[in-house]
């Protein structure tokens, strides 16, 4: 009877291993035509830039976040501008088919994101960041404060800390840097530990509870779409390690909106208190909750705040690009 007993299980296991594999490699080929011939390529002194861009009206820079690429930079801009820009969305040093210079810094993609924007034609754009697109954003207003019109930070990385919940964030950020460089370790996590998982990219048990199902799908592709995953680890790894602005922000004068979630386990708030007290010309919109998914969850006042801040500080150069 044991034996029998073993041999259902045994043969139950191949079949549940037969059909995992069978859907990991199903959505990798799903995931790796979704990122195909959707994107151009810049060649630069940087390496090669990719891109893309849609929408018409004012220019805008969307700058994605760690595990992300143009993909996950057009659903930034879809769920926070909309159609009524103009937006141009790169992949950062080593996401997707964007190079990673070997010696890079948040400066350099800085500069790649200016000679970008040369070749394109736009002297003058609106940017918006997410979470740890913040520190080159934030670089690129520094470093071309005449082709800055305003600047918005989503949850965005700032500044580094010594306190308690920022040793947190950082081993919650080094534990997605390594699950970010294999395919089958991510697909099974978020496949079989989605919760967890929300956890480590800095939502609460409360928020995960309380998203609408429109909220949670607008989520679950948000993690569904960073596979596959490997495309993006050089990304992630560098974004890990490469230093923050830091006190350099002080000396940033673009209008800059900071939108953040006090709940943030990720990008902790501590980064825009640090922003309000630093950028001279500076607004902060608190949430008391969302966590690091604040713009999925309060999607209706983040993009309402952050249309009117862009439109507020439009100059003629910004707002005449196609």
């Amino acid at each position: 009877m044991s034996r029998i007993i073993l041999m259902c299980t045994a043969i139950g296991l191949i079949l549940g291993l037969g059909l995992a594999s069978g859907a990991f490699f199903r959505d990798m080929t799903r995931a790796r035509d979704r990122i195909s011939g959707d994107s151009a390529l810049v060649a630069s002194p940087y390496g090669d830039i990719e891109y893309t861009e849609s929408g018409a009206g004012p220019a805008v820079l969307v700058v994605h976040g760690s595990g992300g690429g143009f993909d996950q930079g057009e659903l930034i801009a879809q769920t926070v501008l909309g159609d009524q820009f103009h937006w141009i969305v790169p992949s950062r040093f080593g996401y997707l088919r964007s190079s990673l210079p070997k010696t890079a810094t948040f400066d350099d993609q800085a500069d790649a994101y200016a000679y970008l924007l040369d070749q394109l034609g736009l002297d003058r754009v609106a940017v918006v960041a997410m979470s740890h697109g913040g520190p080159s954003a934030l670089l690129f207003a520094l470093l071309y404060p005449e082709r800055v019109s305003s600047l918005t930070l989503i949850s965005c990385g700032v500044a580094s800390s010594t306190v308690k919940d920022q040793a947190q964030a950082n081993r919650q950020g080094k534990l997605l840097a390594s699950i970010f460089q294999r395919d089958l370790a991510y697909w099974a996590i978020t496949k079989v530990l989605r919760k967890p998982f929300l956890n480590l990219i800095g939502a609460t048990n409360d928020v995960i509870a309380d998203l609408t199902p429109d909220q949670r799908a607008t989520v679950d592709g948000f993690v569904d779409g960073m596979n596959p995953v490997s495309l993006r680890g050089a990304g992630a790894a560098f974004d890990n390690a490469a230093a923050m602005p830091n006190e350099r922000i002080a000396d940033i004068s673009a209008p800059t909106l900071v939108v953040h979630a006090a709940d943030d386990t990720l990008q902790i708030f501590q980064n825009a208190e640090f922003a309000a007290n630093t950028i001279p010309n500076v607004e902060l919109l608190q949430f008391e909750t969302g966590g690091h998914i604040l713009m999925i969850v309060e999607q209706e006042a983040v993009r309402a705040a952050v249309q009117e801040h862009i439109r507020q500080h439009l100059s003629p150069s910004t707002s005449e690009n196609p």
